[in-house]
């Protein structure tokens, strides 16, 4: 099966200022994307819209900010945000199916590893996946906190040719795009280049949860896991199109050239840190030039309560975040051994190699 391309729809690109179903725009983004899978192409749908809809069907103007009630509005409108789809892409002649997920789906390995089996069946079987993330059982602490950060994660999840981050812009601009002098980013190679860019302006619509800076992370997490995203409006016919087929649209964040295994990938992006390790400048040359494991000598510093088989950020002692481990031990044990050569500490290995993964890009 060819690698899949993963459509992220934002809520004003579904859901209008009254907050109503824009049908017409949604059949024809339905159409489009049935046209792509009839390639041979697998479709997965990442959709907001759930709690606009929701609002819109209780006829309440103000979007609220309490959990609760966020959820409650989710739970009326996804039922509705569905059942659009359902019939969109029935009448396109395609077929769909609802994935809900949470963050905790996500971060726990087994269910990670379900949820893209069930991913890949429904793939194969030409049937288009709607997900969305469950927020009716979401909670503030396990959260994705938007769509743009739960569509990169599916789209590492399925090892994606492409991720397609549909908004009310034409990409990413180098300031505010309604200010003078703005210009669109057609393409980015190196996202130290962000740093220069205004990325603080939010969605104008007010539906949805995120703004520009939520979707350039999401493109720079799939990026920087060899899935290339491109950034564009939704309202323009033939967008998905020219973004699968590499032509100039919106803005373009190209795939790293060594992506990370989907274990590592999982590891970094879908495992939650439980605490931070701080090593010495020979440790971290080890660990990123010469491919060694983490050993308790090069081991400064701990911070955090964790167990062995947790997550960790490993830092310089400056502070840096440079990788992510899975630790061999307990943090009183690592404590205890820190400083300490493996002989002497009784334990050969902090953080094993085949479970760590640098930030960089360079780790394979």
């Amino acid at each position: 099966m060819r690698r899949a391309v993963v459509v992220k729809l934002g809520s004003s690109t579904l859901v209008d200022a009254r907050r109503r179903l824009r049908r017409a725009r949604l059949s024809r983004l339905a159409s489009e994307l049935v046209a792509l899978q009839l390639t041979g192409t697998p479709v997965c749908v990442v959709s907001s819209g759930a709690i606009a809809l929701g609002l819109g069907a209780l006829d309440r103007e103000v979007r609220p900010s309490d959990v609760p009630s966020l959820q409650a509005a989710s739970a009326v409108g996804q039922g509705l945000l569905a059942g659009a789809w359902q019939r969109a892409l029935a009448s396109a002649g395609g077929r769909s199916a609802q994935v809900l997920l949470t963050a905790d789906d996500v971060r726990r390995r087994t269910s990670y590893l379900n949820a893209r089996a069930t991913l890949e069946a429904l793939l194969a079987w030409d049937v288009v996946p709607i997900v969305n993330e469950n927020d009716s059982t979401a909670t503030d602490e396990i959260t994705f906190g938007d769509n743009d950060a739960l569509a990169a994660q599916v789209a590492l999840l399925l090892r994606a040719r492409l991720l397609v981050l549909l908004t009310d812009a034409e990409g990413l601009f180098t300031r505010d795009p309604r200010a003078h002098g703005a210009e669109l980013v057609r393409e980015v190679h190196d996202r130290a280049l962000l740093a220069d860019l205004d990325l603080d302006a939010a969605s104008a619509s007010g539906l949805g949860s995120g703004g520009m800076r939520s979707k350039v992370v999401a493109a720079s997490m799939a990026a920087g896991g060899g899935v290339a995203c491109v950034i564009a409006s939704g309202a323009q016919p033939g967008t998905i199109a020219r973004a699968v087929a590499g032509r100039a649209v919106g803005t373009r964040f190209t795939a790293a050239r060594r992506p990370v295994s989907a274990w590592k990938l999982w590891l970094r992006y879908g495992k939650p840190p439980a605490g931070r390790v701080f090593v010495d400048a020979g440790a971290r040359t080890a660990l990123v030039s010469r491919g060694a494991s983490l050993l308790p000598v090069g081991v400064k510093r701990v911070e955090g309560a964790f167990r062995a088989g947790d997550a960790v950020r490993v830092c310089a002692l400056d502070g840096e975040v440079f990788a992510t481990g899975v630790v061999a031990m307990g943090s009183a044990e690592l404590r205890r051994a820190a400083g300490q050569h493996s002989a002497v500490a009784g334990v050969p290995e902090a953080i094993h190699r085949d479970n760590l993964v640098l930030h960089d890009g360079s780790d394979d």
